[in-house]
């Protein structure tokens, strides 16, 4: 397959390179959309709007803008006439055309909902008041629901006349006020009595999410019951959509992708700047000046234990190792943090155990590492003492960094602030510095024995 898709891109790029363009047209269509869709992920944009540009049929344009990132969609749009945005548009799902409205310039975002001007619109424009990134802005709106009065063959009936539904094996039940009253599956519905009625069998427990709640607490709710799909109330419990695997996939991916990009102090943003040096550049630079600082501030600290360093230049060697074993040990546990609250393993009920673990957890590898160094030290230069100071130094600093590596995550949660974005930096600038203080500290205590 990987060898299939290969040679179809090599095709794509060499055709395009000569601008050969209906031969082009012909190979478009005679590949399977999501094979299309895969295919922009490695053209640049200027590939993939000639591209784009070429696929003709609004429904296959419709499939690849909804592989996409949506400000990838939103700028693939943004070069066709208003008319040819509206035909793709309406052939998209209501809450994938929503993500790319809300990535296009808001006059043209104005203009081709004006065109639109039709169910589409009213349905487009109800989803774009809910936030990007809640439950409200990522459901389907075009859901299928039964009346709790009705019988199971009507039921049957209703299902078989149903079209352009979002439907996954769930089926959802509703009063006369389209409040959500019950669930039951297709399997309950062919296998009882048709005059059952379905508020005699319907389950009545029903997993729900309000239109306000956060996308990574509903894909939180689909892993932890392991369910298909999940419908979306509004606060007097009136059902307003249903967001299915597919799209909590989709969320996790991205929120996973976010979490890495921010512990590497980086952005997703840089995807849209591409080649953009300057942009991309300036997006990574505060959390480099943060690390530069806590840098300085290092420095200070060696210079004021100067005396100690003068006294004892056996000890330089051992500084990049203490620091560097610290900030590794501190980096994996807030590694474990950052992805603990982000997949709800880890709260604050659960904290406390989670501390303890990583505390004995670090200071088990500082006893081995700490033993380690030691020994080096010793052989090194023939001093017992100055392997004393190393090991000791190892297995404390490795012991407050797995520490460190909790709390600061922990804490920036607390605050309100992502910890993936907060805590990486955080950590090796206060890694550093209390690696530097322990060591130093620990070497003073016992400089008449290094002498």
């Amino acid at each position: 397959m990987e060898q299939k898709l290969q040679i179809l891109l090599d095709t794509v790029r060499k055709l395009t390179r000569r601008g050969a363009y209906p031969n082009l047209t012909k190979v478009l269509a005679k590949s399977h959309p999501a094979d299309i869709a895969h295919l922009f992920r490695y053209l640049d944009l200027k590939e993939q709007r000639i591209l784009f540009n070429l696929l003709g049929d609004p429904e296959v344009s419709a499939y690849v803008l909804s592989e996409l990132d949506h400000a990838t969609g939103a700028q693939l749009l943004e070069q066709i006439d208003k008319e040819t945005i509206t035909e793709v548009l309406q052939e998209m799902p209501y809450d994938d055309a929503v993500d790319i409205i809300r990535n296009m310039p808001e006059e043209l975002a104005e203009e081709v909902l004006q065109i639109m001007k039709d169910e589409h619109s009213d349905e487009i424009e109800e989803l774009l008041k809910y936030g990007e990134d809640t439950a409200g802005g990522i459901m389907a709106t075009e859901i299928f629901s039964l009346r709790e009065e009705m019988s199971v063959k009507e039921a049957i009936e209703a299902l078989q006349g149903a079209e352009d539904v979002e439907m996954v094996f769930y089926l959802y039940v509703t009063d006369e006020y389209n409040h959500l009253v019950g669930v039951l599956s297709l399997r309950q519905l062919l296998t009882v009595p048709p005059s059952a009625l379905l508020k005699d069998i319907m389950t009545t427990d029903v997993i729900s999410v309000r239109t306000h709640v956060d996308q990574e607490e509903v894909a939180q709710l689909v892993a932890k019951y392991n369910i298909l799909a999940i419908p979306v109330v509004d606060e007097g419990n009136k059902l307003m959509g249903i967001i299915t695997v597919d799209d909590v996939i989709d969320v996790m991916r991205e929120e996973a992708t976010e979490d890495i990009y921010k512990m590497a102090g980086s952005s997703d943003e840089e995807l849209l700047y591409g080649y953009k040096s300057l942009k991309i550049a300036r997006l990574r630079l505060p959390w480099l000046i943060t690390n530069l600082f806590g840098g300085v501030i290092t420095g200070y600290l060696m210079w004021l234990f100067k005396i100690t360093l003068k006294e004892v230049i056996a000890l330089i060697p051992f500084i990049p190792v203490i620091t560097g074993m610290g900030g590794n040990v501190g980096g994996q546990s807030a590694t474990i943090m950052v992805r603990g609250f982000a997949t709800g393993r880890i709260d604050i009920n659960t904290l406390g155990r989670v501390f303890l673990k990583e505390l004995r957890v670090g200071m088990i590898m500082g006893v081995v590492c700490g033993c380690t160094i030691g020994l080096v030290a010793f052989f090194w230069h023939h001093n017992p003492y100055l392997g004393l100071v190393v090991g000791l130094a190892m297995v404390t600093a490795m012991t407050v960094a797995a520490a460190m590596g909790v709390m600061a995550p922990a804490f920036f949660h607390k605050l309100g602030v992502d910890p993936a974005i907060a805590s990486t930096p955080f950590v090796q600038t206060a890694n550093d510095i209390t690696g530097i203080l322990i060591y130093f500290g620990t070497a003073t205590l016992f400089l008449d024995f290094l002498r």
